[in-house]
């Protein structure tokens, strides 16, 4: 728990990509803190979005664009009951849960997800989803209800992607 003024809601999530923390607002001028990982060059965005769904232990189907930019991806994948994907488990990218973020009725394709490379925190590695270690994506799940509002702070080269 750290101070943090702001003008969010208690509630809401702020990403700050720069300083590579998200906070979830509180009451009083507080926030809980996390550590993350986030967009590597070029996979960077920013924008409000909100908590569509969440899963625990997810399967994870990677974008066809993914597979194409890494096809050893491919040989790790099997057939799924929504498409070509992994089974979710400690080997699993997504780690141990996962929000869904949703802009309207769109699916932004970004999650707020745990990783199986805790190393990762703290650096700019993903494709644009928003990676926390397994221990504290299982505490954000818990306190983040369906419908929870998202901002993603704009960084240094970031575009805009997701209006408000």
């Amino acid at each position: 728990m750290i101070r943090y003024p702001t003008r969010e809601a208690p509630g809401t999530a702020v990403v700050d990509p720069d300083n590579h923390y998200l906070y979830l607002v509180q009451r009083g001028g507080t926030a809980l803190r996390y550590g993350v990982g986030v967009g590597g060059e070029g996979f960077a965005w920013s924008g409000v979005a909100t908590v569509h769904s969440k899963q625990e232990w997810p399967d994870w189907y990677p974008p066809e664009e993914m597979l194409r930019r890494k096809p050893e991806l491919r040989r790790s994948m099997i057939e799924l009951p929504s498409g070509i994907g992994m089974h979710g488990g400690p080997e699993n990218p997504l780690g141990a849960r996962a929000l869904y973020l949703w802009q309207g009725n769109k699916d932004t394709l970004y999650r707020i997800h745990g990783t199986n490379e805790p190393q990762t925190i703290g650096t700019n590695v993903s494709s644009g989803c928003i990676r926390l270690t397994n221990e504290d994506i299982v505490d954000l799940y818990d306190r983040t209800p369906i419908g929870t509002k998202v901002v993603v702070i704009p960084s240094a080269g970031a575009p805009s992607r997701f209006q408000s």
